[in-house]
């Protein structure tokens, strides 16, 4: 250890008071571990002055006890054994704070998730572990520093990158807000696959009508300045203070400083090159069967679509959702213009997602459209004026007579997907379809603060999802840009100054770009805005001069110590 570094000692504030709150979680807890032989454990651990056990310590009254023992036994430090930091410590710690403690005085042992729960079966094990958790929290806690939560300020502007049904829905209601919002589209035209389509399911709307009102509006608006043919060229920055910058169809670059972004780039169809004797004329995608239905003197006298041209497989493992719908949408509309052609849809399984687009499919068999059930193991295969496939029912081999046999294809990533992941320092999945932070808590979020998540872009999404999460986008935008500072938790990393010696280690390591090297001082530096506290750079430098407030050595060391006891 260098000499500068913290020093580690078992010393702590003489005047630590704790209290520690121990919750039943209704069952959850109580169900599996004594509370009340618990709580009265936590009595005999150093530093505690207080103890008590809840039914519900994040209800109200919970809450209401918390704030209570704070003031009325003087409290310097409070514990909760209870459930997820994840969900309920920012409850806990404001609670603190309204009661004058400071947040960062606050420690939480998670005894449901890591104990009660994973061992059910083993109680007197489980007993002892719960003891252990405590115990290492009452250690930690004594260390505990005071720290300051870090403020920024912020820019009213958002940029929206995609000019699909989900980003022109989040430009609109961005800009109705009152934002200012530069919008980038990689086409020369607005409007995304919808300007190619020719009616939507399940209403059977005019795609161009729907998107046409769309683009009118958002072109409409004084507060949205667009840009065709262009693409982020450069970016940089963090919530609040993002600076990009655009590159135009002429090459000319347009710096701006933005508080947030919201990608919202769409996807593309697979083209099926020599799939099922793909050739574009008499076998082609639905995707160009659309534009086949604008034509109103269209007709085909035998039709043969075949699901799942290109998905579920090796190379593209996912279920696109929303090709069955399309299928289903375009079958019964030619069944409507034209009775008398004959149309066969050949399926794995049929994915039709609400009630209104089940009522389509059950519609489209009283029009007479025909479902037969392929094996993926022996698919349909095309010939000359027919389509041949097995029939796992029946055992038999069938034969049905077409002009025409339409693909229905996956939605797959642009192909600059990756390119803007790496950029903009977002996660993408094997497929390079975008990842959000938490499919259920955090589903329009990146686990970057500031970008957002809209549309196809995410994963293959009907007209209807598409519009809803690229208002959504706009709302959790919003949460951003409407305050008048932005507010992070002070749990980040610093760098000792005088005892870095600039091996540029931390640089590597960290995932953020959060850390800096300053040639002039030959240091490393921490942004702790862009700062995560992961924890990386405490770990891998050699000198301890990266330290994560919060997780110190001090008090880690006491937490190890408390457990081999």
């Amino acid at each position: 250890m260098s000499a500068n570094a913290e020093k580690v000692t078992d010393r702590k504030d003489p005047e630590v008071r704790i209290g520690v709150f121990v919750c039943h979680c209704g069952s959850n807890i109580a169900g599996y571990l004594n509370c009340e032989e618990l709580t009265a454990y936590a009595g005999t651990l150093p530093g505690v002055v207080y103890t008590k056990n809840n039914l519900y310590t994040c209800s109200e009254a919970g809450i209401a006890e918390i704030q209570q023992a704070i003031k009325d036994k003087d409290l310097t430090r409070v514990v909760v054994a209870s459930c997820s930091p994840r969900t309920h410590m920012p409850l806990f710690k404001s609670a603190c704070a309204q009661a004058g403690l400071n947040a960062y005085l606050f420690e939480m042992v998670n005894i449901r998730d890591q104990c009660s729960w994973v061992h059910m079966q083993e109680r007197e094990e489980a007993m002892a572990k719960a003891r252990d958790l405590i115990r290492m929290g009452v250690a930690k806690a004594a260390f505990l520093e005071p720290q300051q939560d870090i403020e920024s300020s912020l820019v009213r502007r958002a940029m929206v990158i995609g000019g699909g049904v989900a980003g022109l829905s989040s430009a609109e209601a961005l800009a109705g807000m009152g934002v200012e919002v530069v919008l980038v589209e990689k086409e020369n035209a607005l409007g995304g696959l919808l300007k190619d389509l020719h009616r939507l399911a399940p209403g059977n709307d005019l795609a161009s009508e729907r998107i046409g009102a769309l683009i009118e509006r958002v072109q409409a608006s004084p507060n949205v300045q667009i840009f065709l043919e262009s693409k982020v060229v450069d970016a940089g920055g963090y919530i609040g203070n993002y600076d990009l910058v655009i590159q135009d169809r002429d090459g000319q670059t347009h710096p701006f400083t933005v508080g947030c972004v919201v990608v919202a780039t769409g996807a593309v169809p697979w083209q099926p090159d020599g799939l099922f004797g793909y050739n574009g004329k008499t076998v082609i995608t639905q995707y160009e069967l659309e534009g086949l239905l604008e034509n109103e003197a269209f007709r085909a006298k035998n039709m043969v679509m075949i699901q799942c041209a290109g998905a579920r497989s090796p190379e593209r493992t996912y279920c696109s959702r929303i090709c069955c719908l399309t299928a289903v949408k375009n079958a019964l509309f030619v069944k409507e213009r034209s009775p008398d052609t004959h149309v066969h849809v050949l399926y794995r399984d049929i994915q039709m997602y609400g009630t209104e687009n089940e009522r389509l499919l059950w519609e489209s068999r009283g029009k007479g459209v025909r479902y037969d059930v392929y094996d993926a193991t022996r698919p349909p295969v095309v010939k000359e004026g027919m389509v041949e496939f097995y029939q796992p029912l029946t055992g038999e081999v069938v034969e049905i007579p077409c002009d025409l046999v339409v693909l229905s294809t996956p939605l797959v990533a642009r192909p600059e997907a990756p390119a803007l992941a790496q950029l903009f320092r977002i996660p993408a999945d094997q497929n390079n379809f975008f990842l959000e932070a938490h499919a259920k808590l955090r589903p329009l979020d990146f686990a970057t603060d500031g970008i957002f998540l809209a549309g196809s872009a995410r994963y293959p999404a009907t007209t209807a999802e598409a519009r809803a999460q690229g208002l959504g986008a706009a709302s959790r935008a919003g949460t951003v840009l409407f305050k008048d500072k932005l507010v992070s938790s002070a749990l980040v990393a610093d760098i000792n100054p005088n005892t870095c010696v600039g091996c540029q280690g931390c640089l590597g390591v960290c995932p953020y770009g959060a850390i800096t090297y300053v040639w002039e001082e030959r240091i490393c530096r921490v942004n702790t805005i862009l700062c995560k506290g992961c924890g990386n750079c405490a770990s891998t430098c050699p000198s301890q001069s990266a330290r994560l407030k919060g997780f110190t050595p001090r008090q880690l060391l006491s937490q190890i110590r408390a457990v081999v006891a």
